[in-house]
């Protein structure tokens, strides 16, 4: 009968004959790094890996002080060691004791001699860069339709200023992945978004290798539309991040680049709007005030003519100011009309307000109008050169005046004075 044993046993027994093999012990292994993680043990982590293979290493701190150099991703070494399996998790390990370099990674190569030529090509020049819309209505995504950062793109755009969402499926990974980002990048060229965000989720050097394609990085270069760069993790840097207009360093904070936030933008309008009543209560306040000047000092003939005049600039100014508070208010309306439908009768209320507040002004002005004065049964005694007679004293026995009533004057002798 066949023996039975638990899979702890099992893994044991594995290690077991591993440690004993003479073929994986006490071997160098010639491969690249990649993923390298340092703990704060002092222990490293990491995948040495060749163009057919690859396998998970550890080097405990322990053996850190046999070598006189730092470890870095792409690093080519020989690494000196034993395949060890770890019992717990069934798998298994090349436990390095102690490495060598061997020269630097062929994709770290690739990647520095594509930045040297495309930098002095001047793609990566600020001056060639586009400035992002202010109020973006179509954001085009580039990236894997399974991912998270179409997720975290929509949700974002969601808490901040809805915008319409536009995606282009694309392999973000592995052969074909380059071709297909360009392709993406091309097609929102041709539907007309308003920004471009191309990206993915982190990832090793080679996860990420796309985007350090030279297709890809041309294809932003010629990109019509401003693209927004959110290749990885904070720390990644590629390519692509470098000719794009501007680097996210998550998807997340892409959204956030390309859209303004709703409050913000509600501050300012309410901002806008308090100036705008300001500017136009002073304006009216200054014409009450020239008004009152032009009652006391014109006369009668060239003081119907200024009242005039004015009338035309208040009817002006009124006009130019109802214009420009509804031209400023339509514009802020169809930014908002995916925020809030109470937003519209908000708007129309307050330039109802400003138009009834600018009559009430029109008509207090219209009352001080001299004629208005002259309509109510008032009349207005001037001497013979035109200039208002307003006290006793002034007059003599047997002086001209002049009469000016509601529908016309009449010229008159002082027979008698009498002070009150």
């Amino acid at each position: 009968m066949a023996e039975t044993i638990t899979v702890t046993q099992l893994n044991t027994r594995v290690r077991s004959i591993l440690s004993d093999s003479a073929a994986v012990n006490d071997i160098w292994v010639l491969g690249e790094i990649s993923n390298l993680k340092r703990y704060t043990s002092g222990h490293y982590y990491f995948t040495l890996k060749d163009n057919g293979s690859e396998i998970r290493g550890v080097m405990f701190k322990s053996s850190r002080t046999r070598i006189d150099f730092e470890p870095q991703d792409n690093m080519k070494i020989s690494a000196f060691g034993r395949v060890d399996l770890y019992v717990e998790r069934g798998s298994y390990q090349f436990v390095v004791e102690t490495m060598q370099k061997a020269g630097v990674g062929d994709l770290y190569l690739a990647y520095e001699a594509l930045k040297k030529k495309l930098e002095a090509e001047g793609l990566f020049e600020q001056s060639r860069k586009k400035k992002l819309p202010l109020y973006p209505k179509t954001i085009g995504v580039v990236t894997s339709p399974t991912g998270a950062v179409i997720h975290d793109i929509i949700t974002t755009s969601g808490r901040l200023f809805p915008a319409d969402i536009l995606l282009v499926p694309a392999q973000v990974q592995g052969d074909g992945a380059a071709e297909s980002i360009a392709k993406g990048i091309r097609l929102l060229n041709e539907e007309g978004v308003d920004v471009i965000i191309v990206g993915r989720g982190g990832g090793s050097i080679e996860d990420l290798w796309a985007f350090n394609e030279e297709i890809v990085a041309r294809a932003i270069a010629a990109s019509e539309v401003p693209i927004i760069s959110a290749v990885g993790h904070e720390t990644d840097f590629t390519i692509a991040d470098m000719v794009a207009d501007v680097r996210a360093p998550t998807p997340t904070g892409a959204a956030e680049l390309a859209l303004r936030d709703r409050k913000e933008v509600l501050r300012h309008l309410e901002t806008d709007m308090l100036r705008m009543n300001r500017a136009l209560r002073n304006s009216t306040e200054k014409m009450q005030s020239r008004f009152r000047i032009l009652d006391m000092k014109l006369s009668p003939k060239r003081a119907e003519e200024k009242v005039s005049m004015y009338n035309i600039r208040v009817d002006e100014l009124s006009s130019r100011m109802s214009s420009a508070l509804k031209d400023r208010v339509d514009m802020m309306q169809r930014r908002f009309i995916k925020l809030n439908s109470n937003m519209d009768l908000y708007m129309k209320g307050y330039v109802n307000a400003a138009d009834n507040r600018l009559t009430r002004y029109s008509e207090r002005l219209e009352s001080v109008n001299p004629n208005k004065v002259l309509e109510r049964g008032y009349s207005m005694v001037t001497d013979p050169e035109g200039k208002v007679l307003t006290s006793v004293s002034k007059l003599n026995n047997g002086s001209k005046v002049n009469i000016r009533m509601r529908d016309g004057s009449a010229d008159a002798e002082i027979k008698r004075t009498e002070r009150n």
